[in-house]
Formats: C-alpha cells, sequence, structure tokens
C-alpha cells in the first residue's frame, strides 16, 4: 500500500548538452515549477565539476526522494553523476558504520535511450534489462539505506513523435506528484523492471 505522507522530491539533473536534447529537456521542464520538487542541474552548478559536497548534502538531507535524471551513456550515468556519488557519498556519512544520514530515502533513475525496450532485453542487443544494467546505482542505494525504486525510462528517443515525448513529460509529472504526495504503491512497483510499465496502476487510489 502507499502512504500518504508528503515528501520532499530532489531532482539531480544530468545532461552535459541539455540544449540538444529532445526529451531530457522535456522532462526537466515537467518537473520544474512543482510544488515540493526541487531541480538541481549539475551540469549547471558546477561546469567545471568542482562540486560543492557541503551544499550537496545538506540538500540530500532536506529531501526523502531522490531522482538521479540522465541520459544513460554506455551503461551508466555521465561523468558528472558519477562524479557526484564519488564526493557526496561519503563513508561515515551515506554509509558505513556511522555513515547513516539516507537511510529511509527512496532513490530512483530517470534515464532515456536511444534505443528500443526490446533492445534491453535478454534476447536483445543489450543482453540486459535496464534495471540490471542499473545494478550498481541499486546497489549503491542499498548501501546508502535507502529504497531504490525502479527506473522510469523513455525508450527509442530517436524515433519518439513531439506528441510521444509530450506524453512522457506528463508522466513524469504525474510521477513525481505521486512520490511527493506520498501516493505511489512502491510494494507494486518494485517487482517492475520500469516503473512507468503501469503508472496508472501504480498512482490508483
Amino acid at each position: 500500500m502507499q502512504s500518504r505522507q508528503p515528501q520532499n522530491v530532489l531532482v539531480l539533473f544530468a545532461h552535459p548538452a541539455v540544449r540538444r536534447s529532445r526529451v531530457n529537456r522535456r522532462l526537466v521542464e515537467a518537473a520544474r515549477g512543482l510544488d515540493g520538487v526541487v531541480v538541481n542541474d549539475l551540469y549547471q552548478h558546477y561546469p567545471d565539476f568542482d562540486i560543492d559536497v557541503a551544499r550537496e548534502q545538506r540538500l540530500l538531507l532536506d529531501h526523502d526522494v531522490v531522482v538521479l535524471q540522465h541520459p544513460f551513456y554506455w551503461y551508466s550515468t555521465p561523468a558528472i553523476l558519477k562524479e557526484w556519488q564519488d564526493l557526496v557519498l561519503e563513508h561515515g556519512w551515506a554509509y558505513g558504520h556511522d555513515g547513516h544520514a539516507l537511510e529511509g530515502k527512496v532513490l530512483l533513475n530517470v534515464v532515456s535511450t536511444g534505443g528500443p525496450e526490446g533492445a534491453y532485453s535478454q534476447h536483445g542487443a543489450n543482453r540486459f534489462t535496464m534495471r540490471q544494467l542499473l545494478a550498481p546505482i541499486e546497489q549503491t542505494a542499498r548501501l546508502c539505506g535507502m529504497t531504490y525504486l525502479p527506473p522510469f525510462v523513455v525508450h527509442g528517443t530517436h524515433a519518439l513523435t513531439r506528441e510521444g515525448i509530450d506524453r512522457e513529460a506528463s508522466n513524469y509529472r504525474r510521477l513525481l506528484e505521486g512520490l511527493r504526495d506520498g501516493g505511489v504503491a512502491v510494494g507494486r512497483a518494485n517487482g517492475l523492471d520500469r516503473i512507468n510499465a503501469d503508472l496508472d496502476a501504480l498512482l490508483g487510489d
């Protein structure tokens, strides 16, 4: 069952060429301006990769749900998000014997891929599902005592029409609102490979 406890949502947005992006630019536009949702554009804040660890840790402490929004680059994240993980998730703060700062928070990825969904399967070109390929981030969340939700994935971005992109942005906004309002059925979501496979069921009353 879903909790109806309001949650503060932090979107860590990482796209090194957002002006050339059709999908991620539209998705992040859908997230901006939502009450209870803060968008933290990492490439905008840190063009030289000089990450303010104290600032980032304060943001994490102030939010209940953390969304990593990024294109899927070489089966991983853009470089700044890896740098962010290396510096911000410090031993003794985010994990380890005395590292309990993130316990109980929720983490998920919002990811775009050029390839179609069928390419991300045991028999597809990429041999693994998206959730399997994101296993390092899922395990990072678990190491930090966080709840990991299946990713929101937009597949086949090269072939998406404007209407298709708008539909994905609308679904993303609905998901963020559901996370903020405590209206996501977390238990039901855990069994999915991607959380937007059946949003109506997950966000239903």
